[in-house]
């Protein structure tokens, strides 16, 4: 068999593509705003992860281009080398305060922040406790890891506490889950998640790429949100969404940090993050701490467009008290031609499909900004609305 096979047997995107309703790839010809210009049409931005709408602010835009003028365009090495800069030590010390633990790093994407710290902590004499709905670059350091992973079902407190109690005990357990389920918006049982791993001798990691800026005091995040940051034992976030920037990190005590730092594979061989996309995090991480009128105005927005939504009869994933609001659009041709027209009529939304998705469930997810305004957020669900119905 030629290696290459399975790529010539590959057909739905130039399918799809030939049928006009190909959604992946849109051009941007602007900064991530409420209004973005995607191939020369403006269309309300309703597809960003930019929650706070901090990419477009000038303080968090001067702080990276001055650290340009300062620090150059890049570091050209490894953190472990010659790539530590005074502005990613002043990031991780405050971004460790901000969170609530002793220590913090960072790492080039949160893709890689996953990998990094997953691969790491577990091995081959460990077991992984993994939600079915976190997120792609959990199941791939799972992967990565060695270690046995069982996957409960999603928010299945139940079915995480038979695969714990029937664990060998001289096994180490590692419980990982999405702290905001990125597809739905829904927040994960953190609290029995917390309660399980002390009954069964587990530590617990939440990836919280969603939940900060989003939930707790100033959008510390979900283990906030619960008022259990000191039971958690690995915090881990992003840059690319509220913080408006580039890269991710992880937060946990000193020693895990202290091990991490000098056994993780992807963060010992990977080029360190640039200048501009440090400063820039570091000044988005800034105002959020000085002001959290960004973060309710969000959350009054999110709650405003479930509102309208339901006015309109239209079915929605249940559950989502966050930004991320998930329409069932049902089949991926339907999905695909949904999103062709929204986009048409100057709307742009993500499509969900499989394997994100059961195959008869397909949806598009809508992710707010901070910076939307109800008049923004009124026309979209009427065109939403005209376009489904």
């Amino acid at each position: 068999m030629d290696l290459f096979e399975k790529c010539d047997r590959y057909t739905l995107a130039d399918e799809t593509k030939a049928a006009g309703i190909y959604p992946y790839f849109h051009e941007l010809c602007s900064r991530q705003d409420v209004i973005v210009n995607i191939s020369g049409k403006d269309v309300i931005m309703l597809g960003s992860n930019n929650y706070l709408g901090l990419t477009s602010n000038q303080e968090v835009i001067s702080a990276g281009m001055n650290a340009v003028n300062i620090y150059g365009s890049g570091c050209s090495g490894s953190r472990l080398l010659n790539g530590t800069l005074c502005l990613h030590t002043a990031l991780e010390r405050d971004l460790a305060e901000f969170i609530g633990k002793e220590e913090c790093m960072t790492f080039g994407t949160g893709f890689q922040t996953n990998l990094g710290i997953i691969s790491c902590v577990t091995g081959r004499n460990d077991i992984i406790f993994s939600d079915r709905d976190n997120h792609a670059s959990i199941y791939d350091s799972c992967r990565l890891s060695f270690a046995e992973t069982l996957r409960y079902r999603h928010n299945d407190m139940q079915h995480l506490e038979e695969l714990l109690k029937n664990a060998p005990k001289n096994k180490g357990k590692l419980i990982v889950t999405d702290g905001v389920f990125s597809m739905s918006g829904v927040i994960c049982n953190l609290p029995t998640i917390v309660r399980l791993a002390k009954e069964y001798g587990a530590r617990v990691m939440v990836d919280d790429a969603h939940g900060i800026g989003v939930l707790g005091s100033h959008g510390k995040g979900t283990c906030d949100h619960f008022g259990l940051t000191d039971e958690v034992d690995i915090i881990m976030g992003t840059f690319s969404k509220s913080l408006a920037s580039m890269g991710g990190f992880c937060a946990a005590s000193g020693k895990v940090i202290n091990f991490l730092r000098h056994n993780s594979r992807p963060y010992i061989f990977c080029a360190s993050l640039a200048p501009a996309n440090i400063a820039a995090a570091h000044k988005a991480l800034e105002i959020m701490k000085r002001d959290n009128e960004r973060q309710k105005k969000l959350l009054e927005l999110a709650q405003y467009f479930r509102e309208e939504i339901l006015k309109q009869g239209l079915t929605f994933l249940k559950g989502s008290a966050t930004p991320i609001i998930s329409i069932y659009t049902y089949t991926l041709e339907r999905t695909f031609t949904v999103c062709k027209l929204l986009f048409e009529n100057g709307v742009y939304v993500n499509p969900v499909i499989p394997p994100a998705t059961k195959e008869d469930e397909c949806l598009i997810r809508v992710s707010l900004m901070a910076t939307h305004t109800k008049e923004l957020l009124d026309k979209s669900v009427e065109v939403i609305a005209r376009i489904l119905k």
